[in-house]
């Protein structure tokens, strides 16, 4: 029994090691249930062929979509936390249930995917928008991004378009790496689950810089193989965020309690 918890059990101290744990445990999570996240993988994945189908000659506006991708994936991946808020209980969730919790409509939750879907969709118009105003040529194919902006003549383009992106992210990120678990998980208001997302990355910055460094590196993965590494990446990156937000509460809990003495 000891064992059991010890392998559920969120843990007080968060370090700089512990995104890769929550990645075994996301994807112990992800084999011992793998139906939900196979289907939500696979969901993303199709999502993505038929966005690659409608732009395909439209690269500049192509990269700002996936690249935007990151931005909304976590309310994509909603139904996953709570089935691994089950896993803990030892106890599966059925796929009734996971509609059930689509079809509920949860204001608070539509409310903030709407928000994340908003900061995508300015980062894709973004994105193209500092391509064909700076690029030195249309860019319609990935020959072209490569020739005319991460190889471009021009000074440091692709490096501004990465550090523009890098800017947009960074504060969706902060708002998000705890929201939409905690929303699942506690009856909360929106703005206290991202006041406390806030407060995660200035206790624990750098452990929260790896762990998005963690979560882009594996979505670049993802693409790059055709979409179909998506079918891992999205529920594996799903449930090891619940393991995420599990121990950055526990620890905020250990720190006010500390605190409080």
């Amino acid at each position: 029994m000891n064992d059991k918890l010890a392998r559920v059990s969120p843990v007080s101290r968060v370090t700089l090691a512990s995104p890769l744990f929550w990645l075994i445990r996301g994807w112990r999570d992800f084999v011992r249930h793998p139906l939900p996240g196979l289907l939500h993988g696979l969901s993303v994945t199709l999502f993505g062929a038929l966005l690659y189908a409608v732009a395909e000659q439209q690269f500049g506006l192509l990269v700002g979509a996936f690249s935007g991708f990151l931005l909304v994936a976590p309310v994509l991946a909603t139904g996953l936390y709570a089935v691994s808020r089950e896993l803990e209980r030892d106890r599966l969730m059925s796929l009734a249930e996971l509609v059930a919790l689509w079809r509920g409509r949860d204001s608070r939750l539509v409310g903030f995917g709407l928000l994340l879907c908003l900061a995508g969709t300015a980062w894709v118009l973004t994105s193209a928008s500092l391509l064909v105003l700076l690029a030195p040529a249309p860019i319609n194919t990935v020959a072209d991004f490569l020739r005319h902006v991460v190889l471009s003549e021009s000074p440091l383009l692709f490096e501004f378009w990465v550090l523009l992106g890098g800017l947009l992210a960074a504060p969706i990120f902060a708002s998000s790496v705890l929201t939409l678990p905690m929303l699942i998980d506690r009856d909360c208001l929106p703005m206290n689950a991202v006041r406390a997302s806030w407060r995660a990355v200035a206790d624990h910055p750098l452990v929260l810089a790896f762990w998005a460094s963690l979560i882009a590196c594996l979505v670049l993965v993802g693409l790059l193989s055709f979409l179909l590494g998506l079918l891992v990446v999205v529920p594996l990156l799903a449930h090891a965020s619940w393991h995420a937000y599990r121990d950055l509460s526990a620890s905020a809990s250990a720190a006010s309690a500390v605190g409080g003495r």
